[in-house]
């Protein structure tokens, strides 16, 4: 039987009482945006996603975006009722210590969370990202005959998400790619923290979103037919995305704080809770209460849903059969690096090649070899070496493995996350490293959801030259390695770049950022046992002297050739130099102290060389090193101009080392 008006208005007052008494037992959190949403989750949850608690993982569900991340009681509210592993102790455990309810989405913390939120916009960017991995997958194994991936992508967004720029960047991509099946219910209250919107935003969001290419409708949120008819069309509109326009009140059902920017960021406080509940049906006395009645109904619910997943896993196993299923699988291992190894460039000392230019060579083989690695840049993609002949590509109403950001960086890590979240599609994208600044909330995010995402920063140094400072990204690699879980790694020429692709392409539990060079950089000569594959390590020798140091060299990238000269006149010199190359931090932090040891060579003098700040190196170096860092800003000139300008020659660092030691 169809849920009841009546039995979606039991379920809307449950999911309003749990998050006021969430809220106000833990003492903070959002009881508003939960309880003006109420209405609308009642009915998505009754009538229209397709999921299924027992199996979360499930590829054919209908992903569920709360791009309002502050709302989170809603969800939790919504996936305990649904059945999925949130009990009501869990619920009253709301924003505390190692809870499965924190105060804001964390897919890694919460079972049926598809998305971590809480920074607006993001949720909103992530859900197209989403679309974008289920429409590359339908690609690959739907037929004409029988569809496998073709299910929705749903959202709820608040004023905020649509206010901040990555949404405008990311919707007016959406509706350029014509992505179908997208359903974004847009909570439009009218509040912020500060007061009505009238106090920020004044713009007709309709019209604009028609303008991006959205098919927009609009709906009473708090009218279950109003909501159901609207969901119902949007459902029909498959060649672009649907904005549904809810018009709520914050804090439904509040005698004194409904439609108040009071209710935002705030307990309601025991007397409000006391008169809402009474003016709203339920027991001011009873707290946490979810009648059995809702539990009934979700039961009924979740049977249902079992048969229409076992209808899919039916028709997957007639469908996906032999060459198919093993492309399938294929998606979701992670690659055999070993096996991937031998299908790579391999780069001869006799010719200097930049790093992003061997990184465009080693991404051409790994298209060929994985079909589920899909990417693109932000407009940059001939000087990040990063679109890839002979593939699909996305435009107007169409999608591919190329894809085309435009210029919107934000958009587009958010986006690859959204991606990377679905499963399946091993995303990456490219920009100038000086542009992480615009993609650092989305960067931050992946490290912190633990997201298989791969950044390509090319232009990595002051040797961008003549484009100047505002071009020069000096402080960005050690801002990029204060991002817990990001692996930021910095090869020292094409070997390493296409040891740095595997290493990236090895991690399943967090992000990796490529800091490539605009120059070309010699390919290192190795001796035997002193190879690329050392990368894997973060730091090793790449050359050794012969007996005790007098000093040790740091660099990384760009800065490790001419290391290895300055090494070799110092020899002349009768100056024994180890130089170590230092391409990652973080993976040289998880190698075992004895090799970390052996590496540092502790008790030798260190210098550090690297076209950066200083920032961070402390912690291999010590504050008594010699540092040839960037401490400034730069200026537009050529890069051989600037190398001797800020010292990074190989006569300037044998200098520096000779007076260092005291040698002089």
């Amino acid at each position: 039987m169809p849920v009841t008006t009546d039995e979606l208005k039991f379920i809307a007052t449950a999911a309003r009482t749990l998050a006021m008494d969430a809220v106000q037992k833990a003492n903070s959190g959002h009881p508003g945006m939960p309880m003006g949403c109420a209405d609308i989750a009642a009915v998505l949850w009754t009538k229209f996603l397709k999921h299924d608690p027992a199996d979360p993982a499930w590829a054919n569900r209908d992903r569920f975006v709360l791009s309002a991340g502050h709302g989170s009681m809603l969800l939790y509210a919504m996936l305990h009722f649904s059945g999925y592993d949130i009990s009501i102790d869990d619920i009253r455990n709301f924003r505390q210590l190692h809870s499965k309810t924190p105060g804001h989405p964390e897919h890694t913390v919460t079972t049926g969370v598809e998305t971590t939120t809480g920074p607006l916009g993001q949720g909103f960017a992530n859900g197209i990202g989403m679309a974008v991995a289920r429409d590359l997958m339908a690609a690959e194994f739907n037929t004409p005959d029988n569809s496998i991936i073709d299910h929705f992508v749903y959202a709820i967004v608040s004023d905020g998400d649509i206010m901040e720029g990555i949404s405008s960047e990311a919707a007016s991509l959406a509706g350029h790619w014509g992505l179908g099946k997208i359903i974004y219910l847009y909570d439009s209250n009218d509040i912020t923290i500060e007061g009505s919107t009238d106090l920020a935003f004044s713009e007709d969001v309709s019209k604009r979103f028609a303008a991006y290419g959205w098919h927009v409708l609009k709906a009473d949120g708090h009218d279950y037919t109003q909501i159901e008819k609207a969901i119902k069309k949007a459902q029909k509109v498959t060649d672009r995305p649907v904005l549904i326009i809810c018009k709520t009140r914050i804090a439904k059902g509040s005698p004194n704080k409904e439609g108040s920017e009071e209710s935002h960021g705030a307990p309601l406080g025991p007397d409000e809770i006391a008169a809402t509940k009474k003016n709203i049906g339920c027991s001011p006395d009873e707290s946490f209460c979810v009648p059995r009645k809702v539990y009934d109904i979700f039961a009924a619910r979740k049977k249902k849903l079992k048969r229409m997943h076992n209808a899919w896993k039916k028709n997957f196993t007639a469908t996906v059969r032999d060459d198919a299923l093993a492309r399938w699988n294929r998606y979701f291992k992670t690659p055999d690096i070993a096996a991937l190894r031998n299908k790579l460039p391999v780069f001869e000392p006799s010719k200097a090649v930049a790093t992003r230019s061997a990184s465009g060579k080693i991404l051409e083989s790994l298209f060929k070899e994985l079909p589920n690695i899909a990417g693109g840049s932000a407009d940059l993609g001939p000087s990040n070496k990063s679109f890839v002949k002979g593939f699909s590509e996305s435009g107007k109403h169409k999608m591919g493995r190329n894809i085309h950001f435009g210029i919107r960086e934000h958009a587009m890590a958010s986006i690859q996350n959204g991606m990377a979240y679905y499963g399946g599609i091993i995303p990456y994208s490219s920009t100038f490293l000086a542009f992480l600044d615009y993609m650092r909330p989305s960067v931050r995010l992946a490290a912190l959801g633990r997201l298989h995402t791969i950044y390509i920063f090319t232009h990595d140094s002051l040797f961008v030259g003549e484009d100047g400072p505002t071009h020069q990204p000096v402080e960005h690699v050690a801002s990029a390695r204060a991002i817990p879980n990001l692996n930021v790694i910095r090869p020292a020429d094409a070997e390493e770049t296409k040891e740095a692709w595997l290493a990236a392409l090895a991690r399943s539990d967090g992000p990796t950022m490529l800091s490539l060079t605009r120059q070309d950089l010699p390919v290192i000569a190795r001796e035997s046992g002193r190879g690329a594959e050392n990368l894997h390590s973060g730091a090793y020798v790449i050359r050794e002297c012969d007996g005790k140091p007098d000093i040790e060299i740091l660099a990384s990238g760009s800065e490790v050739h001419i290391s290895i000269a300055a090494a070799e006149e110092l020899k002349e010199k009768k100056i024994r130099a180890r130089v170590v190359s230092f391409p990652c931090w973080e993976l040289f932090d998880e190698q075992p102290e004895k090799y970390r040891m052996e590496v540092l060579n502790h008790g030798t003098p260190k210098a550090v060389i690297e076209a950066g700040v200083r920032m961070g190196w402390e912690k291999y170096a010590g504050p008594h090193a010699l540092y040839i860092t960037m401490e400034t800003f730069g200026v537009s000139a050529p890069a051989k101009v600037l190398a001797e300008q800020y010292g990074f020659t190989k006569d300037n660092i044998v200098r520096g080392i000779i007076e260092f030691l005291g040698r002089a």
